[in-house]
């Protein structure tokens, strides 16, 4: 059975963890106020944050795999609370490049790291965990900027100091994770044939590298359409119905709630019927719905933006899942690479879809995602894992 109170934890920290991620964006406008920055500047800071939260984080589980160490969660953190506390006195450029690269780098290191956590401590349920683990970062991801709004856009940036709290309640939840890996790797230790056993590679190195250049696909689709919804949603609704901001929120937290729900059975089901069935049916079976939203009143645009948010986000715990079967040795490095991807992929799309919108009009990003999941057909090329098993 999964290690159900270590998975609750690891849910807990990287709910704390994304709150803390999400205040950066969320203190943009008044950072930019602060500071008197451009909006190229503006770009930097993203782009220094990007980069060490997303391109780190492949190399930080590499490092991990080859060299465990028991207090990695904590020493993210750490990273984490120093770049929060500089990100509210710096009153510099390069002060606030050097606070977002720390939050960046504690990023880069949790989620490799509590993802190989969730995968051990998931034990036969691993599609199960990482489902626990990663609605954690859902609802945390969407509070951070609720937080904002009622703490710091009130008083000022030095508010965001506040959130040194919720940095200090991950590092108590991290104890009882850290206390259960320390055990965990003891019992490799003592019993490594117990831990090595089915750790051979499913695949030949060739067929591997071709099946993750697959996923790499998958993530793409799945992640550009999920930007043109996560950044542009509530402006669509608002042009093209009329609604308020208000409403247009109410929307886009229906939205949210179906990722949350998604993340939550994708897992699960994996288990049951195996990792590629959900990869198939989630990410193809969203296109019927992204195409015919374009085209719908208001009201059914909220039913199927929530169907779509739901079948893309049931893919993320299985997709991730099936890549660890694929290098079962390898579970940091590959957790950290297909964040990081993830990650980065809906950065530069939200990026690019703004320049799109800002020539062609924000309906146009919603007629050209729509064929995004579609893309989910290439999953064909997949082979069946499902009996493969990862590290004990």
């Amino acid at each position: 059975m999964p290690a159900f109170p270590i998975l609750l934890a690891l849910c807990a920290a990287h709910s704390l963890n994304d709150l803390l991620q999400s205040v950066i964006t969320a203190v943009y406008p008044m950072l930019k106020k602060d500071l008197h920055l451009d909006f190229a500047q503006i770009g930097i800071i993203t782009l220094v944050y990007q980069i060490s939260a997303s391109i780190f984080q492949p190399v930080v589980g590499f490092a991990f795999d080859k060299r465990p160490f028991v207090n990695s969660l904590p020493m993210g953190m750490v990273c984490t609370t120093l770049g929060i506390a500089m990100f509210a006195y710096c009153n510099t450029l390069s002060g606030i490049l050097a606070a977002v690269f720390l939050v960046g780098l504690g990023s880069a290191t949790l989620h490799p790291e509590a993802s190989r956590i969730t995968s051990l401590a998931g034990r036969e349920r691993r599609g199960f965990a990482q489902s626990i683990f990663q609605v954690g970062g859902n609802f945390g991801g969407s509070i951070g900027p609720l937080l904002v709004a009622l703490i710091v856009a009130p008083h000022g940036r030095h508010y965001v100091l506040w959130f040194l709290v919720f940095s200090t309640l991950a590092f108590a939840v991290m104890r009882p994770i850290v206390k259960w890996y320390r055990g965990y790797l003891n019992d490799v230790k003592n019993h490594p044939q117990a831990h090595t056993k089915s750790l051979a590679l499913p695949l030949s190195k060739r067929k591997t590298t071709f099946v993750i250049c697959v996923i790499m696909v998958l993530i793409f689709s799945k992640y550009v359409y999920m930007a043109s919804l996560s950044s542009y949603y509530t402006f669509y609704l608002m042009q093209k119905f009329g609604i308020s901001v208000k409403m247009s929120q109410i929307f886009l937290f229906i939205f949210v709630v179906s990722t949350a729900a998604g993340t939550l059975v994708g897992g699960p089901i994996g288990d049951r019927y195996g990792r590629k069935l959900v990869i198939w049916v989630s990410i193809l079976g969203t296109a019927p719905f992204s195409m015919l939203l374009p085209h719908v009143s208001l009201p059914l645009t909220a039913v199927l933006s929530f169907c779509a948010g739901f079948m893309l986000s049931s893919a993320f715990p299985a997709i991730l899942l099936y890549a660890q079967e694929l290098l079962p040795t390898k579970l940091g490095m590959i957790s950290g690479l297909f964040f990081g991807f993830a990650f980065g992929i809906g950065g530069i799309a939200s990026a690019v879809l703004g320049t799109f919108a800002d020539t062609y009009g924000i309906e146009a990003i919603y007629n050209v995602c729509a064929y995004m999941p579609l893309l989910g057909i290439v999953a064909c090329l997949l082979p069946n894992l499902k009996n493969r098993e990862l590290p004990k």
